[in-house]
């Protein structure tokens, strides 16, 4: 994949310096992702797609109020988005990264606020992701997440009737998984391996962030949803924050549901085959 002349102009006036070469980087699900040199010996990424805005937006919102190693923002409209490169890749860590991972992650949890949501609406690959302020954190993933995201694939023909009734079957039964003690924290909201960039044993860069104020737990089950973090990861996590009992002998799989829900409705297939083996778990 290559720049075509009109992107290759986008970029040339945004920059105001001729490209050189560009090539295409892994991931790309949502939106196309390139590599590209300038004249001027820099190499920047470069994605095209559409409402790139909000995730520049929250690129930019991470710098500022976290630690967090995330890219510069150069260049950002709703079709093209600019960023700095950051070395490394997302091909797997190495223990002393997924330890400084776990440091990194507890740092993002421990920012508060007084309410679960966030400030704007963000969203989740190329998915609207609610987050208007609430005091529940039950109700919030009941109606904001679960449900929300059940009508958002059941519209688009990805999610079978019989499924989401059982999705409204479990909804109402959550008190019996989740209490409501949980204190809102930031979270990256989109933390797999593909998000998750390392060089050697450092942790470089977290990308694609889906950013709002949850119970942190939702993010360490999604990080173990496809297998990207493991015990080394929740050993270095547990030095600053503890996880409260029942996270992996229940709420984890709980909590996968919201993101096998955004698989199911981006990619249908095995992800609905998912999301019903969980609802069997819980009995619904």
């Amino acid at each position: 994949m290559s720049l075509d002349a009109t992107a290759r102009a986008a970029v040339e006036r945004a920059l105001s310096i001729r490209v050189v070469e560009a090539c295409a980087l892994g991931g790309g699900c949502i939106a196309a992702v390139l590599r590209v040199a300038l004249a001027d010996g820099r190499q920047v990424v470069v994605k095209r797609g559409h409402g790139l805005a909000l995730e520049a937006w929250m690129l930019r919102w991470l710098r500022t109020h976290t630690t967090a190693p995330v890219p510069d923002v150069l260049h950002a409209d709703e079709a093209l988005l600019i960023l700095e490169l950051l070395e490394g890749d997302s091909a797997g860590l190495s223990s002393a990264a997924e330890a400084e991972l776990g440091t990194i992650v507890a740092g993002l949890h421990t920012i508060g606020a007084d309410a679960f949501g966030f400030e704007r609406d963000t969203v989740i690959g190329s998915l609207p992701q609610p987050n208007p302020p609430s005091r529940s954190w039950r109700h919030f993933f009941r109606d904001h997440r679960l449900l929300h995201m059940a009508e958002e694939a059941g519209s688009a023909g990805r999610l079978p009737t019989r499924t989401r009734m059982r999705i409204d079957a479990l909804a109402v039964r959550l008190e019996r998984w989740i209490d409501d003690d949980a204190k809102p924290s930031l979270i990256h909201g989109d933390l797999w391996g593909g998000n998750i960039l390392s060089r050697k044993d450092s942790i470089t860069g977290l990308i694609d962030p889906a950013l709002y104020y949850a119970d942190p737990e939702i993010e360490l089950a999604f990080m173990t949803l496809f297998g990207s973090v493991g015990d080394t990861f929740f050993r270095s996590y547990g030095e600053r924050l503890k996880l409260r009992p029942g996270f992996f002998e229940a709420r984890r799989d709980l909590y996968n549901l919201y993101p096998l829900l955004v698989h199911a409705r981006l990619f249908g297939g095995s992800y609905v085959a998912q999301v019903e083996r969980t609802l069997d778990r819980f009995g619904v």
